[in-house]
């Protein structure tokens, strides 16, 4: 009777104590993610998240209108160099939750995935909304309960969280904290940096955000005063927005670090986008930064060696234009053949070395990258060096209550191709569990 007693009186005891409290604030793939995790613990956690926005995943959402590219196929060591200097922070995160976990996560969800041919992965439906429909689900059968329209203020003087919401400023206690915040890129979405003076004021080591997978503005043509940068107005009235394809792009930046791909991308008003641009657009960003503007080299015709291209430049052309020769000998027309009359001299258009030598590494100088808000995604962020291995903010010492940052606010950047969302997710699954160890659960 007595062990009957003290086991009842035990187990009272046990369901009477309040569980821990965990806040998440930001509700895209990385918050999620988080929430998931933090999640899985039970009644053990009272997991609630919140977000400015009415809803949860805006960003996610619109990045897959053309198709959810969730992912890369490519092997680990490739997989990897796409994070360039944060490749060595980012590896344990995505060795623990990568490419083949992401893709077993959605297919629990009920979502199949598929390996295009350029190996990347996208459902089987190609769209967002329904595996975002069936999360949220799960998550709400799990207990996670979502405060939406409430944004985040920064702390009060007791330690609480502080929010705006539609009534009116409140106050959350919490035991630990999630960041899922997002970096600076598309605003109007959520992703706003407003974290950014919250954080410094309480000494938390911040990177700079800046633009990534982002468009540059370029410098004035030959001939044309530097104050009239971009492109003429011949040029940009008949060729914005218009594609250039089956290009190259090279480029070498002043620490040695290489690019050369092949792809396309495209012509804007005032200068150049699209994916081809976005890959290389680390590079550039640095080096206008360290040096005022940088230069790459456009192979118009990377199917063709520099001895096939002059051969056909040099080949008697009659009574034939200039323009109409470059079409028949190498169907070098349209932009292509634009973008050479816009960017050569009268003299070296005349030059046949010159000529051929252009088609093959044109020079395009770049001076400015296009405002942050435009970028598909930003760079900067939370320091790797001010947290742990768990991505526990450790600077400054002892923030209470325990803090972990996650997701895009983070200080790295990667290419479009499956790489940002991956990161995305493997650092909020980190996170979540890096607060589960904390709080010992």
């Amino acid at each position: 009777m007595q062990t009957d007693f003290l086991l009842n009186h035990t187990t009272s005891l046990a369901q009477a104590t309040p569980p821990l409290r965990v806040a998440v604030i930001g509700g895209g793939p990385a918050g999620l993610m988080a929430a998931e995790v933090l999640a899985s613990a039970g009644q053990a956690l009272s997991v609630q998240l919140f977000d400015a926005m009415p809803s949860v995943g805006r960003k996610f959402l619109l990045a897959g209108r053309g198709g959810l590219n969730l992912t890369h196929s490519e092997p680990p060591e490739f997989f990897m160099k796409r994070y360039g200097e944060r490749s060595e922070q980012l590896q344990p995160l995505i060795a623990a939750f990568g490419p083949n976990e992401l893709r077993a996560w959605a297919d629990a969800l009920g979502v199949e995935t598929f390996v295009g041919s350029s190996g990347l992965v996208f459902p089987k439906d190609m769209k967002a909304a329904p595996l975002l429909r069936a999360w949220l689900q799960r998550l709400r059968n799990a207990g996670v309960q979502f405060s939406m329209r409430h944004r985040w203020l920064g702390w009060a003087e007791d330690g609480a969280l502080k929010f705006a919401s539609p009534a009116g400023e409140v106050k959350v206690e919490a035991d630990a904290v999630v960041l899922a915040l997002g970096g600076g890129s598309w605003a109007r979405l959520g992703s706003d940096g407003a974290w950014l003076p919250l954080l410094a004021e309480r000494g938390v080591a911040l990177a700079p955000l800046q633009p990534s997978n982002c468009g540059f503005e370029v410098a004035a043509a030959p001939g044309r005063a530097a104050a009239s940068a971009g492109w003429s107005e011949h040029f940009s009235s008949r060729f914005a927005g218009q594609p250039f394809k089956s290009v190259a792009i090279s480029f070498t930046d002043s620490r040695g670090r290489s690019f050369r791909r092949k792809g396309e991308f495209v012509a804007t008003a005032a200068g150049v986008e699209g994916s081809l641009v976005y890959a290389v657009s680390s590079l550039l960003r640095d080096e206008i930064a360290a040096h005022g503007s940088a230069t790459f080299q456009l192979d118009l015709l990377p199917d063709r060696t520099p001895e096939q291209v002059l051969a056909e430049v040099r080949h008697p052309r009659g009574s034939r234009s200039l323009s109409s020769h470059l079409k028949s000998r190498l169907n070098l027309d349209g932009i292509k053949a634009a973008m050479l009359y816009e960017l050569l001299g009268k003299d070296d258009i005349a030059d046949p070395l010159k000529l051929a030598a252009a088609i093959k590494a044109l020079p395009v100088r770049v001076i400015a990258t296009r405002p942050i808000d435009e970028a598909i995604s930003s760079a900067g962020g939370v320091r790797f060096d001010g947290m742990d291995a768990q991505l526990q903010v450790t600077t400054p010492a002892g923030i209470k209550p325990p803090l972990f940052c996650a997701g895009e606010m983070l200080d790295w950047e990667a290419p479009t191709g499956g790489y940002l969302l991956t990161a995305c997710f493997a650092s909020g699954h980190a996170a979540g569990h890096g607060v589960l160890s904390r709080l010992g659960l």
